[in-house]
């Protein structure tokens, strides 16, 4: 699990963003500070909410020289999908990295191995690529605090 203060290691994704797939290298990201939102999958009703909120924000964020990305263990087609059929989703800009192997979620320490879905959690990632901030969250309680809000 990267911790405060280390590097991120080289990597590679499918990436949806408006309407494209395609890969994205972290190493293209250098440069420019970095936020990682990671959720747990599309389709579920607190993901939509974070995600808009984000992109009514990301025109602010790319003004100071900051990158905002989500990911999730879904595909990029899943992505592309969601992104087509919520309201909320078909606002977000930003990109959707895909990480269906779970590969990028492990280094990050997101994944949960049993069910094959990211924690939430956020990351700051300085120019030079190295990981300045993290909050991460267990995912049942935020479904249970939300189903309460909902119901």
């Amino acid at each position: 699990m990267l911790k405060v203060g280390e590097s991120i290691p080289k990597f590679e994704l499918d990436v949806f963003v408006v309407d494209n797939i395609k890969k994205i290298k972290f190493s293209d990201l250098r440069g420019k500070w970095l936020i990682l939102i990671f959720y747990p999958a599309d389709f579920t009703c607190v993901c939509p909410t974070e995600l808009e909120q984000a992109s009514e924000l990301y025109g602010d964020f790319k003004n100071l020289g900051t990158e905002i990305m989500s990911l999730s263990t879904d595909t990029a087609y899943s992505h592309k999908a969601w992104h087509s059929m919520s309201k909320a989703v078909g606002k977000v800009k930003l990109s959707m990295f895909s990480d269906p192997s779970g590969k990028v979620c492990r280094m990050f320490g997101t994944y949960i191995e049993d069910e094959g879905l990211s924690l939430r959690a956020t990351f700051i990632v300085n120019p030079d690529g190295k990981v300045m901030s993290l909050e991460m969250h267990d995912t049942l309680n935020i479904i249970i605090i939300s189903e309460n809000i909902f119901h």
